[in-house]
């Protein structure tokens, strides 16, 4: 058996003296404590050295995608040549496969074979002749540099540092741009205070006073490029009728210094803007297209970078953000909040209220998995995310639109509204409303019909009527006369 060790100086080929050690895996440590015994189980066949740090840096990085370089192949066509018969021991199975298919060698990788590596490695000076210690390090070293800046260079997209630094710095300008603002408009209001309320915009107010300088000059001034007409001759009245206080030349110099900042900053900020979109197009794709580009910073930002960010579930992405709300909910066995930075997202807030948890946890779910692919993939298109963001909005109408759905076998099918049919009622005149004198009550009425009922069996009722009052007197007399 044959053994393929790569190092920094070159590819060593060794020859298995003793292939039954092989079987003891957990005690093939015990045969490599010196060099002496390691060179009874080994023996170094040939070894192809590279000629400088190029050839070995391209060495590696075709190991690292499991392809054959150069020298690698030299090496084995020298030992094919010889010992067609030999199976080969590598390290990495998939680099296996690509030279069992283009050498046509049968190649092994197994666990006794892994140890076998390790247990070469740590005798490697003993059985490499002609390469002293010193020398070994100095090339690993240099090929561990080499190695990192051509990874590096190989795909400089994929830093997202730059994303972290960038959204940093557009939160910090933003603050920067409101206090500059805050303080220009209460600087040069004291002089002109009709201009804040009549220009709300920043930027043309800025732009404005840069251009007028003292409020005298309005009526001379051309302000067409910066305000619109009406509002230019809104700005030109009110500079007559101004209740401001006077101000001396070097004070309106000043104002137009700071003036001349907030332009700057302004423009800076809108390039600095793009950069960011850029950027983020080229290193989260998909993530940008579900949440947007500063939303999208601002969690990568928040999680450090994008591979931590892809170690995040669904459920830490949703409040990623609000872990100050969420520990004091826990404290206080309140509920715990919906959503962090995730809120800021344009599918979020086109949502009504009570949907908002509902399209936040949905979204979250499908950031996660495009965060993922972003960190992890090869591909650099959206699709993925354009796809979802589909799915997330078709998602978004159906519970809008709830209310004008009726729940059924698939919960798919509309309401359909019943046919309208007008009911006409034919409504009889009731005479009795005419009337003046009040209507007996059913109660009267009933006695009446049972007085009348009576009368009619008169005949019979008077004799037993009658001779009750005759007995009463009687008994009345008697009393009487006791």
């Amino acid at each position: 058996m044959l053994v393929l060790f790569e190092t920094a100086a070159g590819y060593a080929i060794f020859k298995v003296l003793n292939e039954s050690k092989l079987q003891q895996v957990d005690s093939l440590f015990k045969e490599f404590e010196t060099p002496e015994k390691a060179n009874k189980i080994v023996k170094l066949k040939h070894f192809e050295k590279f000629q400088d740090t190029t050839e070995a840096l391209a060495a590696a990085t075709a190991l690292t995608e499991g392809k054959i370089g150069k020298s690698l192949k030299k090496a084995l066509k020298k030992i094919v040549a010889k010992e067609a018969h030999e199976q080969l021991a590598i390290s990495d199975a998939k680099l296996g496969g690509v030279i069992k298919e283009k050498m046509n060698v049968s190649c092994v990788h197994s666990p006794a074979v892994a140890e076998l590596m390790r247990c070469i490695r740590s005798q490697m000076e003993g059985l490499i002749t002609g390469l002293p210690a010193k020398e070994i390090s100095a090339m690993s070293l240099g090929l561990a540099h080499s190695l990192s800046r051509y990874k590096l260079k190989f795909s400089p997209d994929k830093v997202d540092t730059m994303i972290v630094q960038a959204i940093s710095l557009l939160d910090d300008l933003d603050k920067e741009l409101n206090n500059y603002i805050m303080r220009c408009r209460e600087w040069y209001g004291w002089h002109f205070p009709e201009l804040g309320k009549i220009i709300t915009d920043n930027l043309a107010y800025c732009k404005g006073v840069r251009k007028i300088g003292d409020r005298t000059n309005v009526a001379t001034t051309d302000l067409s490029d910066i305000l619109p007409e009406e509002i230019e001759a809104e700005v030109k009245l009110a500079a007559e009728i101004s209740m401001g206080t006077e101000v001396s030349e070097q004070d309106i110099d000043n104002i137009r210094h700071l003036c001349d900042q907030v332009v700057e900053i302004t423009d800076y900020r809108a390039q600095l803007y793009d950069y960011l979109k850029n950027r983020m197009m080229a290193i989260a794709p998909n993530l940008t297209v579900m949440v947007g580009e500063l939303v999208g910073a601002r969690l990568i930002s928040h999680a450090g970078s994008l591979l931590n960010l892809a170690k995040h579930p669904a459920s830490t992405v949703q409040i990623l953000g609000a872990e100050k709300a969420l520990f004091r909910a826990l404290k206080t066995r309140k509920d715990t909040p919906k959503y962090g930075l995730i809120y800021h997202a344009s599918l979020v807030g086109q949502t009504t209220a009570k949907n908002k948890g509902k399209i936040s946890r949905m979204l979250a779910a499908k950031a996660a998995l495009a965060i993922r692919y972003d960190a992890l993939g090869e591909d650099t298109n959206a699709e993925m995310g354009t796809e979802n963001r589909a799915k997330l909005e078709a998602r978004l109408r159906m519970l809008e639109e709830k209310g004008i759905r009726r729940i059924s076998g698939t919960g798919k099918t509309m309401q359909r509204a019943d046919k309208y049919q007008h009911k006409s009622e034919v409504k009889v005149y009731d005479p009795s409303g005419d009337s003046t004198i009040p209507s007996t009550s059913k109660k009267r009425k009933f006695e009446e019909v049972e007085q009348q009922e009576e009368a009619s069996e008169e005949p019979v009722t008077p004799k037993v009527k009658a001779k009750k009052p005759k007995k009463e007197a009687v008994v009345e007399e008697e009393e009487e006369a006791e």
